[in-house]
């Protein structure tokens, strides 16, 4: 990947703008020259740099010499009364209507993703929540706090139905497995539980690392990827784990692969430092972030090698989000990038200046970002 294009936070509110990109670092200005009649600025480059689009919400700037070539976004709105301090989790509901987030402040919130608007305060867990998503229906909440409980919660009328006891530490991340009869935690205490909604109850410890495992993934496996079998007959009360894979990211530098309905490893993978996240993009094809910034892509079917391993600064990568034909990722140094095969350029989202975006949510051609400075950001995508 070439060299990270960059341009200050505020671009879409100033007149004159800093952008740089490479090592030894090369420094370029842009210059707004007026508004067109259309109201689009006119701007113009200094040597080195192009601008090749630019609209109210979108500049797209190229530097030849060091073929790097960006599409920055504005936010198409902020929602800045949803919390008062940082905002370390989000999600939006299957239909696009909702989002829910947990913040440092101590609460978890439904809000409408329209226009920010509060809906729903939900309210139990002792202590910060660190995680929460929708269920595939849209209507119910998973959430994981430093209480070591995980919850389920009526978005509806903020009721919490389901509390899960059992993790010795604070968990950090949750899957749901198909429809969401079940679901999969990652805990502080090194482990991974699997859990029966309908019977509130833990169908079992899938594993125990003996370190901090900071996020997880179920994902279906490729037919050609052997899972292993299960050394015991699967209770009855699991649903959709078969050919089911868990991605385990874990605080050790190590990337763990096993089959969800057979607890039999698939691979270990040591990574450059600590592993804070992790998605699949396909069957058979993944990707996982390290807090000193590498963005590992894996194959499952030979993982001994990365695919390529994507490093564009030395800040943690915080969230990694299947999207589309790629990837949205988001680091502590503010960043926010998406990668799509087909396109010759990244889209940066901005706004963010140098606070940590903590997490990424996407509905169609919309997506949010919550971040340190306590906002949720909406970005508009046009045509990719």
């Amino acid at each position: 990947m070439a060299a990270p294009l960059r341009i200050q936070s505020d671009w879409a509110q100033t007149t004159l703008l800093l952008c740089y990109v490479g090592k030894p670092t090369l420094y370029g200005s842009l210059t707004c020259q007026g508004i067109g009649q259309d109201g689009i600025p006119e701007v113009t480059a200094s040597e080195g740099f192009i601008v090749n689009e630019i609209n109210k919400k979108s500049i797209h700037i190229s530097c030849p010499k060091e073929n790097a070539s960006s599409k920055f976004l504005a936010p198409y709105t902020t929602f800045s009364r949803i919390h008062s301090k940082s905002i370390t989790c989000l999600d939006i509901s299957s239909g696009g209507g909702l989002g829910v987030s947990s913040s440092t402040d101590g609460s978890m919130k439904i809000w409408q993703a329209s226009n920010g608007e509060l809906r729903r305060v939900l309210e139990g867990h002792v202590f910060d929540v660190n995680c929460c998503r929708f269920f595939p229906s849209g209507l119910v909440v998973l959430s994981g706090g430093m209480d070591a409980q995980l919850k389920i919660w009526s978005a509806e009328d903020a009721s919490c139905v389901v509390t899960f006891k059992g993790h010795k530490g604070g968990i950090l991340d949750t899957a749901i497995v198909d429809r969401g009869r079940n679901v999969v935690s990652g805990s502080r205490d090194g482990t991974a539980r699997l859990w029966d909604c309908g019977r509130s109850a833990c169908l079992g410890v899938i594993a125990d690392c003996g370190s901090t495992i900071n996020g997880v993934a179920v994902g279906a496996a490729d037919n050609s990827i052997n899972l292993g079998s299960p050394e015991h007959t699967p209770s009855e009360r699991e649903v959709g784990t078969e050919s089911k894979m868990l991605l385990l990211a874990r605080e050790d530098k190590k990337l763990q692969c096993l089959g969800l309905q057979s607890r039999q490893p698939v691979f270990l993978f040591v990574g450059s430092d600590a592993f804070n996240c992790c998605t699949f993009l396909s069957g058979f094809l993944l990707l996982a972030g390290t807090q000193d910034g590498n963005i590992y892509q894996l194959d499952v079917r030979s993982p001994r090698a990365p695919v390529q391993v994507i490093h564009r600064s030395g800040a943690p990568v915080l969230s990694l989000l299947s999207f589309r034909d790629g990837f949205i990722a988001s680091q502590g140094d503010g960043s926010c990038f998406i990668v799509q095969q087909d396109l010759d350029y990244l889209i940066e989202l901005t706004g963010a200046d140098c606070d940590p975006v903590f997490k990424v949510a996407t509905w169609e051609k919309q997506i949010y970002t919550c971040c340190r400075d306590g906002l949720v950001r909406r970005y508009q995508l046009s045509d990719l």
